[in-house]
């Protein structure tokens, strides 16, 4: 079941994104997936398995090579995917309290009824509890198949996400301090603990001025504590990077910057202008740089 009706899938343009969704379609079936495309960035089953194949990270993955070799990608993608499926699905966690993560994901990567009660951390992301084993990433959309209160997993998600190590690099940038968490497929999802983040990994208990945040893929989390008016420059390095990383990047959360205030409440950095051509300060982020100015212009 094929819809002409193909939506573009970044960072394809709309006849690859096309190209992609057939070859993808074909592939899936050749390997006994019972599937077809609704105009979105996966393949849904047409049976009662509840298969949902995404393509938006495949989409990332060929966009790197010549067309000709797509029809190879695309195959040994879904013939991993069927091996995966006749390995059946991992054993549901025996120790939920201490294996559940908390995780990040686009909430249009899931089927809208399985996220229709949870709320967003930031617009179109929600936090589910994952587990991971041996790389494979497995989320949990209805803890009491665990035994679990929702208010119960999340509680043992977001202890361990605490816990989970990551490396954390610091690089200046044009004279910029910039903090990059990475090292795991859950480091975007720090976002979720950050506290615990700058006062455990850049020695910040509470900044006085917040922190920038971006969280373009799901495996990396850029941060600037703000201290002064180089949180434009800052500002204009973290739209860049973040921009490119989700435009290319696996796992794709959102290109957006955020301000977090110190009582550590997340506000968009930017707002678009009056004719959507380009982007300017956040009403909050104007207030700050404010802020910045008087206490400079009062210590000179």
């Amino acid at each position: 079941m094929y819809s002409a009706e193909v939506a573009r899938i970044a960072p394809l343009s709309r006849d690859q994104s096309t190209v992609l969704v057939k070859l993808s379609l074909a592939a899936a079936i050749t390997h006994g997936f019972t599937v077809a495309y609704d105009r979105g960035v996966a393949l849904v089953s047409t049976d009662s398995s509840g298969a949902v194949l995404g393509l938006s990270n495949l989409a990332r993955t060929v966009a790197q090579h010549d067309r000709s070799e797509w029809p190879r990608l695309i195959e040994e993608h879904f013939g991993c995917l069927a091996r995966q499926l006749r390995q059946g699905p991992p054993a549901p966690p025996a120790d939920p309290v201490n294996e559940l993560i908390q995780r990040l994901v686009p909430r249009d990567a899931l089927p809208a009824d399985w996220t229709a009660d949870r709320p967003d951390f930031l617009p179109g992301l929600v936090a589910v509890p994952a587990t991971i084993n041996d790389g494979t990433v497995t989320m949990y959309l209805d803890p009491a198949d665990l035994g679990l209160t929702w208010s119960a997993a999340d509680s043992f998600g977001l202890a361990n996400l605490q816990k989970l190590s990551a490396q954390v690099e610091h690089e200046e940038i044009h004279g910029v301090g910039i903090t990059f968490v990475t090292g795991t497929s859950f480091a975007a999802s720090k976002a979720l603990v950050l506290d615990t983040v700058l006062r455990d990994s850049l020695n910040v208990e509470a900044p006085q001025y917040g922190v920038l945040a971006a969280l373009p893929t799901r495996d990396v989390l850029m941060l600037h504590v703000v201290e002064d008016l180089s949180v434009i420059s800052a500002l204009g390095h973290l739209l860049n990077l973040a921009a490119r990383s989700h435009a290319t990047g696996q796992g794709p959360l959102t290109p957006a910057v955020y301000w977090v205030s110190p009582e550590q409440t997340w506000h968009p950095a930017t707002a678009d202008s009056p004719n959507r051509t380009s982007l300017r300060l956040s009403p909050h982020i104007e207030a700050l740089t404010r802020d910045l100015a008087a206490r400079e212009e009062s210590s000179t």
